[in-house]
């Protein structure tokens, strides 16, 4: 039988008492599976959120290997109308950025996630801003990376990948408590495929049961990633749906509390399976 789902108090709303499903909007030109692929973004949100998302995460920056720095106005601009078009469906919206100008504006808007890839170090006032979330009775993602989008995957390198990634999340978990963020308001993220080799990654899904001790809620973004096409031999990210909800299954298996995917309708079939083999439909 998989892990128990650690209890955890309710983040923006949601109870934490079954695995969450993070519908991806990623609305930008670049980004590895998706990019410049949505046409009509109130359909899309709408369509996620049909299909079971709980939370929609609106990103406006690529993050995938290699990508380019987006100016926050530009950034700004990509996701304002995906922000107003996923508050209609009433899901939690979360902003997927780096920038605390652009997380604010989103806040002002009705976002209630602030999700950070560089587990707020990127921008300086971003900590202020992850307090003003919580303020407004939201809460922040932190989530690994080792370097930035530009160089994290040139020769990625740890000591022991599941030892470091914790050591550096509990690190930045109690700096955002320090800057006022509520214990209960932060989720963490160990960043699959963000500075990992295929055996760091590996690795984490192994050990992701770990990560619980930090005592906040679990996210894993596994999603259509580098390492599933490599194990499947899948060259095309939107063609790894199978190998993605695998992942996903796995990582609920380890007690994940959100899950975050593209492929949101197939993934909440998996789980409406696999939830009621556990005895928990």
């Amino acid at each position: 039988m998989a892990m128990p789902l650690p209890e955890r108090p309710a983040i923006c709303g949601l109870s934490m008492d079954r695995p969450r499903i993070m519908g991806i909007v990623n609305v930008t030109p670049d980004s590895f599976s998706d990019g410049g692929r949505i046409a009509d973004i109130e359909a899309r949100v709408a369509e996620l959120a049909a299909e079971g998302a709980d939370i929609l995460d609106i990103g406006g920056e690529s993050t995938r290997p290699g990508a380019d720095t987006v100016p926050a106005a530009e950034e700004w601009e990509r996701v304002e109308a995906a922000i107003h078009a996923a508050l209609a469906t009433g899901a939690v919206v979360s902003i997927d950025t780096r920038k605390a100008e652009v997380a604010r504006r989103a806040l002002a808007a009705g976002a209630r996630l602030f999700n950070d890839v560089s587990a707020l170090t990127y921008d300086e006032e971003s900590l202020a801003v992850a307090a003003e979330f919580a303020e407004a009775g939201g809460a922040v993602c932190l989530m690994h990376a080792l370097g930035d989008p530009k160089t994290m995957q040139k020769d990625p390198r740890y000591d022991d990948v599941l030892r470091e990634v914790y050591a550096y999340l509990e690190t930045r978990v109690r700096v955002v408590i320090e800057a006022g963020v509520s214990p209960e308001q932060i989720i963490i993220d160990p960043g699959i495929g963000f500075g990992k080799t295929l055996d760091h990654n590996l690795q984490i899904l192994r050990g992701l049961g770990t990560f619980h001790d930090i005592g906040c809620p679990v996210l894993l973004g596994a999603s259509r990633k580098r390492f599933i096409g490599t194990l499947t031999g899948e060259d095309v990210a939107a063609e790894r749906v199978h190998g993605s909800v695998a992942a996903a299954q796995i990582g609920a298996s380890f007690g994940c509390h959100i899950l975050r995917v593209h492929d949101v309708k197939a993934t909440a079939q998996a789980l409406a399976i696999w939830s009621a083999v556990q005895g928990a439909a």
